[in-house]
């Protein structure tokens, strides 16, 4: 079973994801592989995570047609420049086409990144367009400056940071919420709230897998990354279950608008200089 949502330009993309941050290429060809034997259909990677060959090692050995999954991925800034990132994106993955691809940071010549992935788009190579970290005034930015309206935005969202304001933009614009740090960057402060003890023994569920459905309620897609294979099965039984409003709105009132990722110039300078060590061959 998933839960799937329809992006802006008509395409379907699993509300449900496996995220590969912070996962090696060894662990993320395991999990992503038994990611998609449990059922998962979207798997999201990056040129900065340094496993897209894994990734698309996995996908390819899963024996499931390409059709069926849902590949996002991300350019890193030191390509929206190269005018082949695209094309050494896909051979990294061994894909033709990515179903997703967001400029990673709003970081120099993003606007150019963006440009290049529309000319993919219209090539075949790319079939949505997405956004990642690209809040306040760079979503503007991209908005006055863009051909082809983003469909997806990936930014840090939890229930210690809602991103209510955000959230009302995007609903305007009919830009979807992919959510990353989904358990708050792990911190057992968030997930041993009570709220969440309370609500796992309601549903019979585990506080973890409440924080996940919650995203579900709230309209995000989520995309828990993991290097632990036990925990690839539960995070996706997610979908069989609802909270209920009552409970959405207790879960509500430990909103604290606290982030664990702060974007700053300096991150962003030094982001436009930093290449990724690619996966070799």
């Amino acid at each position: 079973m998933n839960v799937m949502m329809t992006l802006n330009n008509g395409e379907k993309m699993p509300a449900v994801g496996i995220g590969t941050f912070m996962v090696s290429p060894k662990d993320a060809e395991i999990c992503v592989g038994e990611a998609l034997k449990t059922g998962y259909r979207l798997v999201d990677t990056a040129n900065a995570y340094v496993n897209e060959r894994a990734v698309g090692r996995a996908i390819k050995s899963s024996g499931i047609a390409r059709e069926e999954i849902f590949v996002s991925t991300k350019i890193w800034p030191t390509e929206y420049r190269n005018p082949h990132a695209v094309e050494e994106t896909l051979e990294r993955l061994g894909l033709d086409c990515v179903d997703l691809l967001f400029i990673h940071q709003p970081s120099e010549h993003y606007l150019e990144g963006y440009r290049m992935i529309e000319q993919a788009v219209r090539e075949g190579k790319v079939k949505s367009i997405g956004i990642s970290n690209c809040e306040g005034k760079y979503l503007d930015d991209i908005l006055a400056n863009c051909t082809i309206k983003p469909q997806v935005m990936q930014v840090e969202a939890h229930p210690y940071f809602t991103q209510d304001e955000l959230m009302t933009e995007l609903n305007k614009q009919g830009i979807k919420l992919m959510s990353w740090y989904p358990l708050g960057h792990g911190d057992a402060n968030l997930i041993n709230e009570p709220v969440f003890a309370e609500l796992a023994e309601k549903y019979g569920k585990t506080p973890v897998q409440i924080i996940l459905r919650w995203h579900l309620e709230m309209g995000f897609c989520v995309i828990p990354g993991t290097s632990k294979v036990n925990h690839v099965k539960d995070n996706f039984e997610i979908q069989n279950f609802a909270l209920s409003k009552e409970d959405m709105a207790k879960i509500a009132a430990i909103n604290k608008n606290k982030r664990y990722y702060y974007r700053t110039d300096d991150k962003l300078k030094a982001y436009a200089s930093r290449k990724p060590t690619y996966e070799s061959k």
